[in-house]
């Protein structure tokens, strides 16, 4: 007998799977129906999922953020720097997290239709249930589009496993473009289930974690965006994309303006407000419907918390791990006077008292938009040493959706009109003026080449979503990492000599002694010019710009990245001992 998970508490996101029954039992009625559809939703969260592995183990040494100091380990530190084996520690359980996930969204793909409910119960249930379809395979989607791009080809299972009588147990890996195409279609149906999210506002729903079609859209887009951008195909072993590319990113574009005219979603006017007010304060959900899509976090264990604040982020009263690092070359990527860059990077600790400041190197910068400091309702005390904080990981932005449209817009008509005007909304934001006013000073220059404009993409992107797990997928879809890696090693021992365009930043910065500011308030001194010859009074010196960058940072950067192989994770050794038809990937 087929059982799923249920659970009862009162937040939506809070059902932990507790029990089991039948699925004669939990699809006989739609408050079951729902709870097993938390059950899904569950999938997400945890140490498995976006509270720590899928969210910074996976996701780092890019060009804005690199993973923890020390020796290898055959565990997180060999992910960050592109040395997993089949191995390694840290790669099954998120592997098989993902495939639960899917066999769950399959239960309830399978058999919330055929409940009596469904075609003909009150127009209230039936609009109900029709929603948890379309979830249901939303979420299905998102489980298999982080398993393909972090492990390319995988096996074809779309339905649950009670219903395959007599197939074959071990089941061989499909080409991805398949499974992306299957999960295109599952959400153009989806988008046509689920509502929008202005239409929720008097149900009390937490929209920013349950889905929604600007939700499923905007998701819709980015897997559009990945199966027309490059990856590491298993059958040539080099990076690729279809021919029909420009297909995809159709879809992608027609997806991201339909959200945009919608007028379903916003951005916030302040970046810091976003983070500081809305995702460390914990909000159910943010008025202007930017964060679109989180993994939720219940603040109960590591099977549905997150580590978010605790394993990246400054410490308070050394209570954190400190484990995810800025770039010294990504810091100064940020314009003096973008706002943004004094949230996503946190440039000190936070001491026993709470408020006063340390300010720390330049290459022991935490990434800052997740901080145990800026946590609230409530506050953490500064004693408290748990690590489970109750931080939602960002799975989708409206920002994000912005910028894939200006991308999109560019790659099929050049830049437009309408393509300046999604960049530049997002950066008017990070430099603090009207997202609606145009503004010489920080809009892009008229004129661009489409070569240029794109180029000023991948700029934007790393500037606005820095440090939330988008960056490295990024650059595999353009085909750009290995550049982009060699270019940031170059970069870093370029600054570590104090040459080239960062011949004149300073090599100590000063701090004041009780510092208690987020972020360049701290500073007695310009993080731009040279450090002054004496000492400001009141402050504390610490080295910035200089050759230890070569001997830190640059030392474990990405060092066992290989074209052609480290593109993709090794498929779990575990996972190939229990099916002898999983193959591997190129190069392990």
């Amino acid at each position: 007998m087929t059982t799923i998970f249920l659970g009862s508490c009162k937040k939506f996101l809070n059902q932990m799977p507790i029990t089991s029954y039948g699925t004669n039992v939990v699809f006989s009625d739609v408050p079951h129906a729902y709870q097993a559809l938390a059950g899904v939703y569950a999938q997400l969260s945890g140490d498995q999922g976006y509270g720590i592995r899928l969210s910074l183990y996976y996701t780092v040494d890019n060009d804005e953020t690199q993973g923890p100091t020390g020796n290898p380990d055959n565990d997180r530190r060999d992910i960050a720097r592109y040395q997993a084996t089949p191995g390694n520690a840290q790669l099954n359980n998120p592997f098989q997290q993902l495939f639960r996930g899917i066999e769950f969204a399959n239960i309830c793909i399978y058999n919330i239709p055929t409940m009596s409910q469904y075609n003909n119960g009150t127009d209230q249930e039936k609009k109900e249930l029709q929603r948890m379809l379309g979830e249901a395979l939303t979420l299905r989607a998102q489980f298999y589009f982080e398993a393909i791009r972090n492990w390319g080809d995988l096996p074809a299972d779309f339905q649950p496993a009670s219903q395959i009588a007599g197939a074959n147990p071990f089941p061989t890996r499909v080409n991805r473009d398949s499974l992306y195409d299957r999960i295109i279609s599952d959400l153009k149906t989806a988008e046509d289930l689920v509502p929008w999210r202005n239409d929720l506002a008097s149900i009390g729903d937490p929209i920013d974690e349950r889905i929604t079609k600007g939700t499923v859209k905007g998701l819709r887009a980015r897997i559009a965006l990945f199966r027309g951008g490059y990856s590491l195909r298993n059958t040539s072993g080099v990076m690729e994309r279809s021919a029909d590319y420009l297909k995809y990113y159709q879809i992608a574009h027609d997806e991201c303006n339909d959200i945009i005219t919608s007028g379903q979603h916003n951005l916030n006017p302040s970046f810091k407000n976003l983070f500081k007010n809305y995702v460390c304060a914990r909000a159910v959900s943010d008025p202007d419907g930017e964060l679109m899509f989180q993994a939720s976090a219940v603040g109960a264990n590591g099977t549905a918390d997150s580590k978010l604040g605790y394993y990246d982020g400054p410490t308070v009263n050394g209570n954190g791990n400190k484990s995810i690092n800025i770039l010294p070359t990504y810091f100064y990527l940020f314009d003096s006077t973008d706002l943004r860059r004094d949230v996503t990077c946190a440039p000190y600790i936070v001491n026993a008292d709470g408020i006063t400041k340390t300010g720390q190197t330049i290459t022991a910068i935490n990434d800052g938009k997740y901080r145990r400091d800026w946590i609230s309702n409530p506050t953490i005390s500064p004693t408290d040493k748990t690590q489970y904080l109750g931080l939602k990981w960002q799975i989708l932005r409206y920002s994000d959706v912005l910028l894939m449209f200006a991308e999109t817009e560019n790659e099929l008509n050049g830049p437009t009109a309408a393509a300046y005007n999604a960049i530049n909304m997002v950066r008017r934001r990070g430099y603090g003026q009207p997202i609606n006013s145009p503004n010489a000073a920080v809009d892009l220059p008229a004129g661009l080449s489409k070569s240029d404009f794109f180029n000023a993409i991948v700029k934007e992107r790393s500037l606005e979503l820095g440090g939330e797990g988008v960056r490295k997928f990024d650059l595999i879809r353009w085909n750009l990492i290995n550049t982009v890696l060699t270019n940031t090693k170059n970069a870093l021992t370029a600054m570590s000599n104090s040459s080239g365009i960062y011949a004149n930043l300073p090599k100590s910065m000063y701090y004041y002694k009780t510092a208690n500011g987020d972020d360049y308030t701290i500073w007695a001194n310009s993080l731009y010019k040279p450090a002054p010859s004496t000492t400001p009074a009141n402050t504390t010196k610490i080295t910035w710009v200089s050759s230890a960058i070569s001997t830190t940072a640059l030392a474990r950067f990405a060092t066992g990245f290989t074209p052609n192989k480290t593109e993709l994770l090794p498929i779990p050794q575990p996972a190939r001992d229990a099916n002898y038809n999983l193959t591997q990937n190129p190069g392990y």
